[in-house]
């Protein structure tokens, strides 16, 4: 059981677990102070902003691996609610466990930390392995063909269909979050990231699992296409479903950004 779970790790006030694979003493000395990590000037970061993303190298016995370090901050409303919930990083760390259990492709999870105070959150971290010559799906919705784009978006359906049919409903489905890469067989594979939105029901009615498609950038001449590829068959009344379900979305996406809403929650620091 501990196997399957990940190691404890111990750095003063900070705890975790570490996959078995990365329990190298060298390793874990280098993972003590991820803010550290994050802050040299080797690191690569990604993503600077509600949470912080950075690509590192860090050795592991005779090897340098590059690991992708996601830091949650901590703060405002989240910060009293960790009192009661498990950290983002938590999360993350038993989603992307629980994919690979199922046999869907994550970055492998190498490591959380998280670092509490009187029981309130102060910081934690996931960390997962790079997947090298990985792009994300929008891109590849934005530049390709319409010979291109079909096969990527059967192959696409036919894996959300049988994510879905696994028991995993992902509350951010978007296309930053989906990573895509041929392997050697030339086979597209496709990769979920952001694992902490990761929820595993009992039961998907199929309703729900259309309107988990919506956020999916799909171009819009495609969108029929694309759903009838999911479903296997043509269900008109679905397609109105998930059309109806995605103006609504994309409204409220305009909505937001008009008002601002994420910055106005960042100064307030209530987010």
């Amino acid at each position: 059981m501990e196997e399957k779970s990940g190691f404890p790790l111990y750095f003063g006030t900070c705890q975790g677990r570490i996959h078995s694979q990365y329990r190298d003493p060298s390793f874990i000395d280098a993972i003590s102070d991820c803010g550290q990590l994050l802050n040299q000037p080797e690191c690569q970061i990604l993503l600077e902003g509600r949470n912080r993303i950075g690509v590192v190298r860090i050795k592991r016995q005779d090897e340098e691996v590059e690991v992708v370090l996601k830091e949650f901050k901590s703060r405002g409303v989240n910060k009293l609610k960790s009192l009661f919930l498990p950290s983002k990083a938590l999360r993350a760390w038993k989603g992307a466990v629980n994919l690979i259990e199922r046999g869907i492709d994550t970055p492998f999870p190498i490591a959380f930390l998280e670092k509490r105070k009187r029981g309130f959150l102060e910081q934690s971290f996931y960390l997962a392995e790079k997947i090298e010559e990985a792009e994300e799906i929008r891109s590849l919705f934005l530049k390709s063909s319409p010979e291109k784009l079909k096969p990527l978006l059967t192959g696409l359906a036919d894996h959300l269909s049988v994510y879905h049919q696994k028991g995993v409903l992902h509350r951010d489905l978007s296309d930053g979050n989906i990573l895509v890469k041929e392997d050697e067989k030339g086979k597209t594979r496709f990769y979920f990231l952001d694992t902490n939105r990761i929820r595993f029901p009992r039961k998907i009615s199929l309703l729900k699992r259309v309107k988990n498609l919506i956020r999916l950038g799909v171009p819009l001449p495609f969108q029929s296409f694309f759903l009838k590829q999911y479903l296997g068959e043509d269900r008109r009344c679905l397609w109105f479903w998930y059309r109806a379900n995605k103006v609504i979305y994309t409204c409220y996406v305009a909505f937001k950004r008009k008002l601002r809403l994420r910055q106005l929650a960042q100064k307030l620091k209530i987010q």
